[in-house]
């Protein structure tokens, strides 16, 4: 269906059909339930058709309870009521109160119930309507023609009883599961307005040389902007420090209570709070660009898919609407042949309670009200989760494949060690020939001797005809010297000799550095040691997973040495190292056909085709574009925590939805058998259907309440 929009912007979806969008509340054509605005507002805290059902549930309890109060004292206590009053006058009144309960405060059901059965999308709405539309005019015949029901079922005034109260007291029991089910529905979406309330209304925009500024709303900050952010603020939209130094708490944004430290070039996040010193910033994204606009949209999108498990719930409803009419049916017509008298009342009762207690609408919200909760909980804890289907895979992986370099490592080598092979070339022109050629180059360790150059003050010359060769090395003609710099194996390829320095290259391997091998005109000149520090919370991270019974593999690029040094620091069986780029996927593949369900960890843009090819991809949040659009799951943090928190959280939403699922069909399960009377041959008990419309009520509320737990849960 095509999304139309109206003049506020927004659209309106269904909970449990995200397919139906419409420009306009109402109702789901599907399902019958309120449609709901797919942007939510921070500030809104109004609710249009929780306002709706709001007045309808009061008025119709207002002429309820006098409706029940008489019925209930004609049957139990009738010396309570005026001795002069006759029992046609009590129906007489029970009538002229009962109606507009049921005709007005019903009245979205009853239109609800009957465009359900116009378009064959049958729901809860078409038994509840079929059920109190079948009670009202049942009493109504009883009322007005008395005489054309047997002589068995007249009292000796002539007439029939009536179930007007019932018929008044489920419509306004419906109201009332409306109401707390509005409620409780909005609160599925307190992760989103938390979020949106995280950005602050207003920035000082610093407006000439002079520091001069000016205090704008947020939706007016351009690119390029210069902000000052004070202690106390928060940080308005992405962008870089210019000025300053503070420190910043991001755990609005990445779930970490940790204070980072800010400075010259260093990046900011919107929506974070500046603790200490005064910041200078340049604006670099803003509006839907920026990362808590993003989450927001992420968020509200996982919040609208399916998971997978839901196609169960959705197989059973397109069977349960029409089966349990055909029950009722059965019901009616077993008690009018075969029950006791007065027959035709016991069948009307029986299968208006059948009807009324049989409301799928717990087995409908079962999933999605879950993985509404689980999603936004895991964005308030610095996990953007794409689709309900990756928050069902993550319970089931078994296997965590991670990429070494910049997932376990913190992604920021430095050079540690330079070791000559000969006296061709002094070291400040050894690395001046490295550093100009790495300057062209995208590999990580590129960045760390571009850096080193630049601490010793070496001056870059011009590359020509530069080369990379992916996995291996990159090579390039520097003030007229042919400059070869990369892996041990691709200088052996090319001819050159590199044996003088095996050693000293081993020992830096086995303390799990990187070794880089570089060539002038052919002739092998240095080893370059880089070491990339390990991240402090992957050991924890990895203890914990392994605790959990998954299995860690180890990817990198690295000499197998190197990677073996960096696994055990991390307690890290199985590696494999010396992985092209295009050999992560063929791995994962690898694992998958040996019965594995795999996740895979990375950051950079060569792990992509891995973190697509694997059962669910998490992406580092401090890694590219490109990983984050290629995995189901980004932890901003970018640290393997995360990926425990995420395993909780999967498991503990999959469990909330089978224990919702459960209730729902344990509940109907028993319910409907007994409202059509099973317990009556042998106890003598027939369900009521005022009992019937408050089970009914309660059912989906509580499936609502239960997923809500997700909100407090510990990861």
């Amino acid at each position: 269906m095509n999304e139309q929009r109206n003049v506020d912007g927004n659209s309106y979806t269904c909970p449990m059909h995200p397919e139906i969008i419409q420009d306009h509340p109402g109702s789901c054509p599907k399902c019958g339930m309120a449609l709901e605005p797919i942007i939510v507002e921070a500030t809104d805290e109004s609710n249009s058709e929780l306002n709706y059902m709001e007045q309808r549930f009061w008025i119709g309890l207002l002429f309820t309870l006098p409706v029940f109060t008489v019925s209930m004292l004609n049957d139990l206590a009738p010396k309570y009521l005026p001795q002069n009053i006759t029992m046609y006058q009590i129906q007489w009144f029970l009538f002229l109160l009962s109606s507009p309960v049921i005709l007005w405060g019903g009245w979205p059901f009853l239109i609800r119930g009957y465009e359900s059965i116009k378009t064959l999308n049958l729901n809860m709405f078409t038994l509840i309507a079929i059920g109190v539309i079948t009670a009202y005019l049942y009493s109504i015949v009883a009322l007005f023609s008395p005489e054309l029901f047997p002589p068995l079922m007249r009292t000796k005034e002539g007439l029939v009883h009536v179930y007007f109260e019932a018929a008044a007291v489920i419509t306004t029991l419906v109201l009332l599961g409306q109401v707390l089910e509005l409620r409780a529905r909005n609160k599925t979406n307190s992760a989103i307005k938390t979020l949106l309330n995280l950005a602050p209304k207003q920035a000082h925009r610093i407006v000439d040389e002079a520091g001069n500024e000016e205090t704008i709303s947020l939706d007016l900050i351009q690119v390029d902007d210069m902000l000052r952010i004070k202690p106390g603020e928060k940080i308005p939209v992405d962008g870089v420090v210019l000025e300053g130094k503070s420190n910043v708490d991001e755990s609005m944004i990445t779930g970490e209570p940790i204070l980072v430290s800010k400075s010259m070039n260093d990046p900011l996040i919107g929506a974070t709070l500046n603790k200490n010193s005064t910041l200078v910033m340049r604006a670099e994204r803003i509006g839907s660009d920026t990362m808590l606009a993003q989450i927001i949209h992420m968020v509200a999108l996982a919040q609208r898919s399916r998971a997978p498990i839901q196609k169960l719930a959705d197989t059973v409803s397109g069977y349960f609407v029409p089966t349990v009419v055909a029950v009722a049916i059965f019901a009616f017509f077993g008690w009018w042949f075969f029950g006791p008298e007065p027959r035709l009342a016991y069948a009307i009762v029986s299968a208006v309670s059948v009807l009324i207690i049989a409301c799928p609408c717990a087995l409908g919200l079962a999933t999605p009200i879950s993985i509404m909760v689980g999603t936004g909980r895991a964005a308030l804890s610095g996990i953007l989760i794409k689709d309900a289907k990756n928050l069902e895979t993550m319970e089931k992986i078994d296997t965590l494949v991670v990429d070494k370099t910049g997932t376990l490592t913190e992604g920021k080598p430095k050079v540690t060690s330079f070791i000559l092979a000969n006296d061709l070339f002094n070291e400040s022109d050894l690395f001046k020939f490295a550093a100009s050629i790495e300057l062209l180059s995208e590999h990580p360790l590129a960045e760390a001797i571009v850096e080193y150059a630049k601490e010793k003050a070496i001056n870059l010359s011009g590359v020509d005809k530069f080369q990379a060769i992916a996995g291996k090395g990159i090579q390039g003609i520097v003030e007229n010297k042919m400059v070869v710099l990369g892996s041990e194996e691709f200088l052996n390829s090319l001819g050159i000799e590199t044996t003088m320095l095996t050693e000293q290259a081993d020992n830096l391997r086995k303390e799990g550095k990187g070794v880089m091998f570089l060539a002038i005109d052919f002739q092998f000149s240095a080893i370059i040691g880089i070491e990339d520090p390990i991240k402090e919370t992957s050991i924890a991270a990895i203890k914990q997973l392994k605790e959990e019974g998954i299995k860690i593999v180890m990817l990198s690029g690295d000499n197998e040495t190197t990677a073996n040094a960096v696994a055990k620091k991390l307690n890290i069986d199985t590696v494999y190292a010396k992985i092209m780029p295009d050999g992560k996927a063929k791995v994962i593949q690898k694992l998958q056909e040996e019965g594995a369900v795999v996740a895979m960890a990375g950051d950079g843009i060569n792990d992509a085709p891995a973190l697509a090819q694997a059962d669910i991809g998490i992406a580092m949040g401090t890694g590219t574009d490109v990983a984050i659009e290629s995995a189901g799951v980004t932890l901003i943090k970018g640290d393997l925590l995360g990926i425990v928190k995420v395993l909780k959280l999967s498991r503990a939403t999959m469990q909330n939805i089978k224990q919702n699922l459960f209730f729902a069909f344990v509940y109907n399960s028993i319910g409907v058998p007994i409202a059509a009377g099973v317990l009556y041959p042998f106890f003598g008990v027939l369900l009521s259907p005022i009992i019937a419309a408050t089970a009914m009520s309660f059912s989906s509320v509580s499936v609502i309440v239960n997923a809500l737990r997700l909100k407090n849960i510990k990861i």
